[in-house]
């Protein structure tokens, strides 16, 4: 069973458009509602594969029952955190050319008794866990320092613990020696402070953090492919991708996709890479099923083309 944890939900409306005008009525060719937040997302993808999942989240208001209505119903077990504030709803709008627009909104304040009951919440659903991933930002009311403390007490329950966060949080985790993170190009730059112009400098950038204190680094490159840097060395990951429809949610499938298939290793990280190219291939945020999948336009080498300059340098 893989748990995750969403500190920060939404309900995700995504509109499909020809093309973004500003000041313009736009009419919509194609429109979905999920459940939203990166946490939420991995547990969706880990449900399409059919293995089993837990979602631990805060849910408040109309929008966090439709939520947990809708995590139903995609046969996804729902551990629900009350909260007084109402659940944030998010749109995104997909132009046809692949282009994406998201508004997110903030969401509700936590209170000291809401952060600690997601806490106990979270040691109670994890005793069977396989792994837990964390993902996401942080509502407000939870301190940089939340993630670090829930990578300590799940560690001390013998744990394995995977995180997708970025910034304070991040680097504040980072002291817990959380199993493996997965940030993406932009937010591997911040986490180490310097640009990335090459998969070369991503590399250093993920032995960075290792050196930090992350046991693994999966590190999403966008259209360039994945890394996977860990103690026994480095593989790059990249794959065929006929059109690209959505990225909503892509990262979080490729998490999935790693845990599902034992969260370490070149053959994680090929499942990972597939499950990542299959969902930018789907509309909105919807997760690949086993058929949606292609590993044999996956690629994995131990050979990491360092000196290839990525398609979206992060200056």
């Amino acid at each position: 069973m893989i748990l995750t944890v969403t500190p920060n939900p939404s309900l995700d409306r995504t509109y499909e458009v020809p093309s973004l005008d500003r000041g313009e009525v736009i009419r919509a060719t194609g429109e979905r509602m999920d459940p939203g937040g990166k946490g939420v997302n991995v547990s969706r993808a880990v449900a399409a594969a059919g293995q089993r999942t837990v979602a631990v989240l805060p849910l408040g208001g109309a929008p966090g029952a439709l939520v947990a209505d809708l995590l139903d119903a995609q046969g996804i077990e729902v551990a629900p955190v009350p909260v007084a504030g109402a659940t944030r709803s998010n749109i995104a709008l997909a132009e046809s050319d692949g282009v994406l627009t998201k508004i997110n909104a903030p969401g509700p304040e936590l209170s000291d008794a809401e952060q600690e009951l997601l806490l106990e919440t979270v040691r109670e659903q994890s005793r069977d866990a396989a792994w837990i991933a964390c993902c996401g930002s942080l509502p407000r009311g939870l301190a940089p320092s939340w993630y670090a403390d829930l990578v300590a007490r799940a560690h001390a329950a013998g744990t394995r613990i995977a995180l997708d966060t970025s910034g304070p949080a991040l680097l504040a985790a980072l002291r817990e020696r959380p199993d493996v993170v997965k940030p993406n190009a932009e937010e591997l730059a911040e986490a180490v402070g310097r640009p990335l112009a090459t998969v070369g400098d991503a590399v250093k950038a993920a032995e960075q953090l290792r050196a930090m204190g992350a046991g693994a680094v999966l590190a999403s490159l966008g259209a360039d492919g994945q890394l996977l840097v860990n103690a026994d060395g480095a593989w790059f990951g990249s794959a065929r991708v006929n059109v690209v429809r959505s990225n909503v949610g892509a990262g979080d499938s490729s998490l999935a996709g790693f845990l599902i298939a034992g969260g370490s290793g070149p053959d994680a990280l090929a499942s990972a890479v597939a499950h990542g190219a299959a969902a930018v291939q789907l509309p909105g945020s919807v997760m690949p099923e086993p058929g949606d999948l292609d590993l044999a336009a996956v690629t994995v080498t131990a050979r990491v083309p360092v000196d290839r300059v990525l398609k979206e340098p992060v200056a």
